[in-house]
């Protein structure tokens, strides 16, 4: 085990630092007796278990009595090993104890799948693509509106539509064809994300060190989080399980050997899943060239980096070339898609200040680009201070979504099991001697204060985006003149409407009652594009034809968004249910 103080390592080139893949925790004896940590990490495993298991129960005891029988059992399994974890005397004892909490929890899992897989709009268009995919058809730019409503979300554009098509890279359907006999709807896709959970736990259990393996069962499958979105279908668990085997032991990474290969090669196909890995990839490269750098020389790591990114590019390739061959534009504009749609904004971030404590703003662009501006300033700050930051390489890229448009917890909470697999795999120690660039105003007698000072440059630029974007007025002014309606519903609503700015506007509306942006509704009459200062009248339809109020108290909101230039109006309606 390290020591509290660690020597300088000693200047010049040499050997990587001997830190083993379990951080702090390097020697581990089956026969001594375990941690109390280790207990305790064990116990909380196992009793996030209980968390989603009840209602899994209930759903199977009315009608699939063998599942519910499973579920009953691993109740036992749950009680069992949670009695067992506290007496246990021996390390080898308390290991068995986190397979038998890993079993529980894949077998949890898979029941979970068995009753509920009713996905989501990402899992029927990637079964939606994987069947145009085996019949030779074009699968990307290809809209399926058919796919949605009764249950399956829209995804609604600053354009006033919606988006229908497939946004993705094609791993994730080209795993879904093989499985489309297995049944209707999204099934195949919710089997291929389960799948590739319930794989990536098992590698993440395998690759950690032996204490930590129960931190794999609670990252992936504990708490019932990660296993909803497997049983949704999103491609993102796909990606998650294949950055799994890159992230454990990241360090080691560009030594040689077929690890390196593995490691690439599951980076590429992560990238050939979904867009997030995208993100991560930069840091993991910045990190490793540091890391090499700093023990093997500047051509070495110019070595090993390229080596790993050209596995990467190649296994990317391969798992793209079909499309890139039959309809590279549609392909192209395909997996860009999340970047270039133009999607409303939603989300957790920052950008709630505009849509739900204001009443919109005229810039709302800046919030994409201070998320743009933040990732570049995140990744600056990596490269310059990566002995301080590295072990955070998992954790930083994420919070550029924080201040986009888009900025739903998905983006976070889908990668948080590479976050423990780089806790634990990927210490402190393992950065001592990575090369760090040091200008000349970084290295001076004053170099806190410089250090401090270059933080606080590179993050403005991101800090005054996102204060244009909050700060900016409603260009819209809207005031209902009429509404017709009934006790408790709406059918149309009169809005008048002013154009406060000089560009001109293609406005369109929506009425929210919680979270998040609704349905457009139908605008009658009323221009299309309402000039700069102008103004019009706009007669509105709900989508269904009915609009039902909600209860007394709760907010509701006439939004009208455009998309060039990107804008966000809103205002309260004073509308309430009466007694018929």
């Amino acid at each position: 085990m390290y020591s509290a103080e660690t020597k300088p390592a000693p200047t010049g080139r040499q050997a990587p630092p001997q830190v083993s893949p379990g951080g702090l925790l390097a020697r581990w004896n089956p026969d001594e007796t375990p941690a109390q940590w280790h207990r305790v990490l064990t116990l909380v495993a196992d009793i996030s278990l209980f968390i989603g298991t009840r209602p899994l129960w209930a759903q199977a005891a009315s009608h699939r009595l063998v599942v519910a029988a499973v579920v009953s059992l691993c109740y036992a399994s749950i009680l069992v090993t949670g009695v067992l974890t506290l007496v246990v005397r021996r390390g080898r004892s308390l290991a068995r104890l986190d397979l038998c909490v890993l079993v529980t929890a894949l077998t949890l899992a898979v029941c979970g799948l068995v009753m509920s897989h009713p996905g989501s709009d990402e899992s029927v268009l990637t079964t939606q693509a994987a069947h145009e995919f085996l019949a030779g058809h074009q699968v990307y730019d290809r809209p399926w509106p058919w796919l949605f409503g009764h249950g399956v979300a829209l995804t609604p554009t600053m354009t006033g539509g919606y988006d229908f098509t497939y946004g993705y890279p094609p791993l994730a359907l080209m795993l879904t064809a093989p499985l489309l006999w297995v049944g209707h709807g999204a099934v195949p896709a919710t089997m291929v994300s389960t799948g590739a959970l319930i794989a990536g736990t098992v590698v993440m259990w395998r690759m950690l060190p032996v204490p930590w393996r129960s931190a794999a069962t609670l990252a992936c499958l504990g708490f019932g989080l990660l296993p909803t979105y497997a049983r949704l279908g999103y491609p993102a668990i796909l990606a998650c399980a294949l950055l799994i085997p890159v992230v454990v032991g990241w360090p080691r990474t560009g030594l040689g050997g077929r690890g390196d290969i593995a490691r690439a090669a599951c980076l590429g196909a992560a990238c050939a899943a979904q867009q997030l890995p995208w993100f991560l990839a930069p840091f993991l490269l910045a990190g490793v060239y540091a890391l090499r750098r700093g023990d093997l020389g500047a051509r070495a790591a110019a070595i090993a980096v390229g080596r790993i990114v050209g596995v990467a590019a190649t296994t990317w390739l391969l798992i793209n070339v079909y499309f890139i061959a039959s309809e590279p534009r549609a392909w192209l504009s395909g997996i860009a898609l999340p970047l270039t749609q133009d999607a409303d904004i939603h989300g957790q971030g920052l950008v709630g200040i505009s849509l739900y404590f204001t009443d919109g703003s005229d810039r709302i662009a800046w919030y994409a680009h201070a998320s743009l501006l933040l990732a570049a300033a995140l990744l600056a700050l990596f490269v310059l201070f990566v002995r301080r930051l590295g072990p955070a390489a998992t954790v930083l890229p994420w919070c550029a979504f924080y201040v986009a448009t888009r900025s739903q917890d998905g983006y976070y909470l889908l990668m948080t099991p590479l976050w423990v697999a780089a806790a634990i795999t990927a210490p402190w120690q393992s950065f001592r001697t990575a090369w760090q660039p040091r200008p000349a105003f970084l290295r001076g007698l004053h170099r806190r204060g410089a250090q401090a000072a270059a933080v606080a440059l590179l993050l403005a630029p991101s800090v005054a985006a996102v204060s244009l974007a909050a700060t900016g007025s409603p260009p819209l002014r809207m005031q209902v003149v009429d509404a017709r309606r009934t006790a408790r519903t709406v059918t149309g609503l009169s809005v008048g409407v002013t154009n406060l700015g000089a560009a001109a506007l293609s406005p369109h509306f929506t009425v929210t009652t919680g979270q998040g942006m609704s349905r457009y509704w139908t605008v009658t009459s009323g221009p299309t594009t309402l000039a700069g200062h102008a103004s019009g009248r706009y007669e509105l339809r709900p989508p269904d034809g009915t609009f039902h109020l909600p209860r007394a108290g709760v907010r509701i909101r006439l939004r009208a968004v455009s998309a060039s230039p990107m804008t966000l109006s809103s205002t309260d309606l004073h509308l309430t249910p009466t007694q018929p």
